[in-house]
């Protein structure tokens, strides 16, 4: 009964908030039974819905506590502090070190611990100012106020906090891929609670019924967003509830599911165990659940003869009509990525045995293509220069029947002597050429492109500097569409003209996935020059979530201000450059095994065409 009235009080508001709720199905049982005992007369249970053998807690607390029940297409929370907010100034981890005193995560190098690498060289960091200094706290204080909490808990932050806008749209919600530099720059801090929240409470929408027009995609569908809504409990005047309103792409523009979404739920799952060392979250059945379902609807069998991922216009980042439908390299690297993750996490028993040999199989095949056939330098340029055409064999060259005269006039001034790139999508003949800079940097990130190519990749971003940096980090994609090509491919999109937005805008966000892949290489220079530009203007200009022109001289036209994530990569950039060995939470580091499967597979080997012995009777 001790824990009962402790309980109670904190309810009524009589203690102040602990530091954390458990959000454990444990922890939540307990809180949620002591609230039943409340107020049975509610008579309102816990819900739970069987799933691949596995079973979910859709939760709910019966009165007034901490808890989340679907009903009616939502997940509530009865709530009578309206406002709560936690306000504690340590978060506790999982090793019982508050955030204070919070160290560095040590890994082992391909297995072996103290063994020498590039992360071990010390803070890559500038030497700060009053000024940088000032402009790191505002962006922490910035990104502080962006945090949304659910029921008492923080659980993610919201898109953008301008508060002078007058066009909210969808950016007060809370978007899966724009919370991972927030819940990264958490983590560094020692902050682990939102980031536990956020894997958890985003695995409860996951098994919620998608529909449009009368039609669902499949199951294990993560969605883009989510909003907290408090609203009026219908059967006590004076009670309200909070609601979560998840978004898997019905509503949104150009009604697009969201691939990339489970794929960085993956990623942040593996970099929250590395981080917090808490593995208890990763083991639990409803995670491994929930990672399977993602794994299987990626992993399902179609109609497509590459192991890429097929995706329609708008699935990730770029998530407006841009011409980037089939297998975009953005979507092959997250991909790539998450596999690797996915493998390190799942649990050895006998009903993963199929799903991993299946992933290990793709593994092997997906770098193989996208090494392979994704690679373009100045000697492959040349060799589609002069490709042979309409080749019917088993051993033709020019696999994909490209044309040569697809090289675009612009590709041959700007493809530098020394350096390459992944290219941004591949189908049969049809390459597109465009430089697509996340899917780039995520390739060197997870060890998708070989240890070359990835310096030549960093290589291509010094030597077109001008280009692809110009006045603000970093460009999208380049270059932009113009003309009747712009009209073709975008429908005339009015947001996506010419260097703006998706077609050629920078965009700030993208310099923490900089500064992984040039810490990965040793060549943190390139992240500490684009730091620096960063630092000139982006407080000034509150925070843009993009910029325009082609030398990034203009805020965006239509960017919003205070952009969360703009802020968090600015953030996460200093975070890493000040310690170098936490960039390992999200570095995979090339497989020896996957190196020998490919070299033993030998996918160059020549084709011929099977005879059979004995006639088939018909």
């Amino acid at each position: 009964m001790a824990t009962s009235k402790t309980v109670l009080q904190v309810l009524s508001g009589g203690l102040p908030c602990p530091h954390r709720f458990d959000l454990s199905f444990g922890g939540l049982n307990s809180v949620l039974s002591i609230c039943s005992d409340v107020k049975r007369r509610k008579n309102r249970g816990l819900v739970y819905k069987k799933l691949n053998n596995g079973t979910r807690l859709l939760g709910k607390c019966t009165s007034r506590g901490v808890g989340a029940v679907t009903s009616g297409g939502k997940v509530k929370c009865i709530d009578r502090w309206e406002s709560m907010r936690c306000k504690c100034q340590k978060a506790e981890s999982f090793g019982g070190a508050t955030a204070n005193e919070w160290s560095p995560v040590s890994l082992p190098v391909n297995g072996v611990h103290g063994a020498t690498n590039i992360f071990e060289r010390g803070s890559f960091a500038l030497k700060g100012n009053e000024e940088t200094q000032s402009i790191e706290e505002e962006a922490w204080d910035l990104l502080r106020a962006s945090v949304v909490s659910y029921c008492g808990n923080p659980i993610g932050t919201i898109a953008a906090n301008d508060p002078n806008s007058t066009s909210i749209l969808n950016y007060d919600q809370v978007f899966i891929r724009d919370f991972i530099p927030s819940g990264i720059a958490f983590l560094l801090k020692g902050e682990y609670d939102i980031v536990r929240n956020f894997i958890l409470y985003t695995l409860q929408l996951q098994s919620w019924e998608k529909t449009m027009d009368c039609y669902s995609p499949g199951q294990g569908l993560m969605p883009a967003s989510f909003k907290v809504r408090t609203v009026p409990l219908d059967s006590e005047d004076s009670a309200t509830e909070e609601v979560l309103d998840a978004d898997f792409g019905e509503a949104a523009i150009g009604r697009v599911a969201p691939v990339d979404s489970g794929l960085w739920w993956i990623i942040l799952l593996r970099a929250y165990g590395k981080c917090s060392g808490d593995l208890s979250v990763q083991e639990r059945v409803d995670v491994q659940t929930g990672m399977k379902m993602i794994l299987r609807l990626c992993l399902a069998d179609g109609f497509d003869m590459f192991p890429t991922l097929l995706v329609t216009d708008g699935s990730c980042m770029i998530d407006r009509r841009m011409g980037i439908h089939g297998h975009p390299l953005e979507i092959e690297a997250l991909f790539y990525s998450a596999l690797l993750c996915a493998r390190e996490m799942l649990a050895p028993e006998d009903g993963s045995a199929d799903l991993i040999r299946a992933l290990n199989n793709r593994l092997v095949a997906l770098s193989f293509h996208i090494r392979e056939y994704y690679w373009i330098d100045l000697k492959k340029l040349n060799e589609i220069y002069r490709y042979t055409t309409e080749e019917y064999s088993y051993d033709a060259v020019n696999k994909f029947n490209i044309y040569p005269d697809q090289i675009p006039p612009w590709l041959v001034e700007f493809m530098p002597n020394k350096g390459g790139y992944l290219i941004g999508n591949l189908q049969p003949a049809h390459m597109d050429f465009r430089f697509f800079t996340l899917g780039n940097l995520w390739s060197i990130v997870s060890s998708l492109a070989t240890l070359d190519q990835s310096h030549a990749i960093l290589d291509l971003i010094e030597a077109k500097w001008a280009e692809l940096v110009a006045e603000m980090p970093i460009k999208i994609c380049y270059p932009a569409l113009e003309g009747q090509e712009w009209r073709i491919i975008t429908g005339s999109d009015p947001k996506n003209t010419a260097w703006s937005y998706h077609n050629g805008g920078s965009w700030p966000t993208l310099l923490w996935q900089l500064t992984i892949a040039c810490i990965k290489m040793n060549r943190p220079e390139i992240a500490e020059r684009a730091v620096q530009l960063v630092e000139r203007r982006i407080s000034r200009d509150k925070w843009p979530e993009y910029y325009d022109t082609k030398r990034a001289r203009f805020i965006g036209k239509q960017a919003h201000l205070f952009q969360t994530w703009s802020i968090s990569g600015y953030l996460v950039a200093k975070l890493f450059l000040a310690n170098p060995s936490a960039a390992k939470i999200f570095v995979n580091e090339e497989d020896p095994e996957l190196v020998n499967a490919l070299i033993s597979a030998n996918p160059r080997r020549k084709r011929a065409r099977k005879i059979f012995k004995q006639p088939f009777i018909v």
